[in-house]
């Protein structure tokens, strides 16, 4: 049946403001597209932040532990180099953990647990290091104060000094002749030495 010139143009008219609706396509992201998208980085973000903060731990036990064999060594040096004996004294308390290297008598000098020295009149400080209690990074001693002596170049007591943190620990292990070996108790922490 043919069509009549005013039944094309209705048909056409009709399709034409159809068919514009169907080809408009949509721009940007649907709202369940956008939740997968965040839910993806959210999740990513909370696998990779631990061993962000695994790592950061890592380096600064390494570094503490680092720091700490130097200042075995100086004192060491600084005995032989002042002729005199000097000190290495550690405490632990409330507020953090903390060493002094000083000159003069056994308890010539302290750290307190802000961080801060305090010396007799006869002690001279070399040297302090503070970790805070907030710190993931802490030290510990089996014993209080180490004397390094000129003359001999020994060092009494012998002594053992733990840097732990959540990650591992490194001890320091000091022998009679002031010689330091680093070793890692647990074998979590790479490139040190089962104890």
């Amino acid at each position: 049946m043919p069509t009549l010139p005013h039944e094309t143009t209705a048909m056409t008219q009709h399709s034409t403001h159809r068919h514009p609706r169907q080809q408009r396509r949509q721009r940007g992201l649907t709202l369940i597209e956008a939740a997968t998208v965040t839910g993806i980085v959210a999740m990513l973000v909370g696998v990779t932040l631990p061993s962000f903060s695994d790592q950061a731990q890592r380096r600064q036990l390494e570094g503490t532990a680092a720091q700490l064999e130097t200042d075995l060594q100086l004192a060491r040096s600084e005995a032989v180099a002042r002729n005199e004996s000097v000190r290495l004294a550690f405490a632990r308390g409330a507020h953090g953990s903390c060493y002094v290297l000083h000159s003069g008598p056994a308890h010539g000098c302290t750290c307190e647990g802000s961080g801060a020295v305090v010396c007799t009149p006869d002690a001279q400080p070399l040297r302090s290091v503070h970790l805070p209690a907030v710190s993931a990074v802490q030290l510990q001693s089996n014993s209080a104060s180490l004397l390094f002596d000129a003359v001999k170049g020994t060092v009494t007591p012998t002594a053992t000094m733990r840097v732990q943190a959540p990650v591992g620990s490194i001890h320091q292990v000091v022998n009679v002749m002031g010689r330091v070996r680093s070793c890692s108790p647990d074998g979590r922490v790479a490139g040190h030495r089962r104890c």
